[in-house]
């Protein structure tokens, strides 16, 4: 097992709902639907991948949340969390980048075998749950100087993600995810996706 561990605390947290940005200060139109969308993002990819779709994990730690992440899941201070990134690749190439924080408290019980998740996506697990709730979803631009996606992946900048807390039997999980540009580049001219996986209702719990 990973050691519990220290971790660059991310220098600034703009997470808002979409609908509160700016005018100047809002994300390109195409993307609209996909930071909007409370269904399975895995399950959209994978649709417009053609199924050519594969999860690299960057790294998988035991560590200290950002403060900000520790807020989110309104965790006790200090807590500790397994973090895990990962990068969602369509026709091998970088599409997203994801960020989930696990409480070590959640991962007790059913949910003790995400500790070990390996290449799995994580998004599949979640949205094969009955009683899975979500809280609202915030979104936030990131620039080269954030240091919260990878530079080898970030290619270009702005980037724009969205985040937002799972629940499974009242264990709340944080996932963040980071449209690159390469998905970016495949959604123009592109037909929007859209699955038969269900959106789940947005809770106002965890925010």
């Amino acid at each position: 097992m990973v050691l519990p561990s220290a971790i660059v605390h991310h220098r600034r947290s703009r997470w808002c709902p979409r609908r509160q940005l700016a005018p100047q200060c809002r994300p390109p139109a195409m993307l609209n639907t996909w930071l909007d969308d409370s269904g399975s993002l895995t399950a959209r990819l994978i649709a417009l991948s053609d199924n050519h779709f594969a999860v690299d994990v960057l790294r998988q730690t035991i560590a200290l949340p950002s403060p900000d992440e520790q807020r989110a899941l309104h965790m006790p201070r200090p807590g500790y969390a397994l973090i895990r990134e990962v990068v969602l690749r369509g026709h091998q190439q970088p599409w997203v980048f994801a960020r989930s924080v696990l409480p070590l408290s959640s991962l007790t019980g059913e949910l003790r075998h995400l500790r070990k998740q390996g290449n799995r996506p994580l998004g599949a697990f979640l949205f094969s749950q009955p009683h899975l709730t979500r809280s609202p979803i915030a979104v936030a631009a990131f620039n080269a100087d954030d240091g919260y996606v990878p530079a080898a992946i970030a290619q270009s900048y702005p980037l724009w993600g969205r985040r937002s807390v799972f629940a499974l039997k009242g264990k709340p999980l944080l996932v963040s995810e980071v449209f690159l540009p390469a998905l970016c580049e495949q959604l123009h001219g592109h037909q929007p996706i859209t699955t038969n996986n269900k959106s789940l209702p947005l809770t106002t719990a965890f925010i």
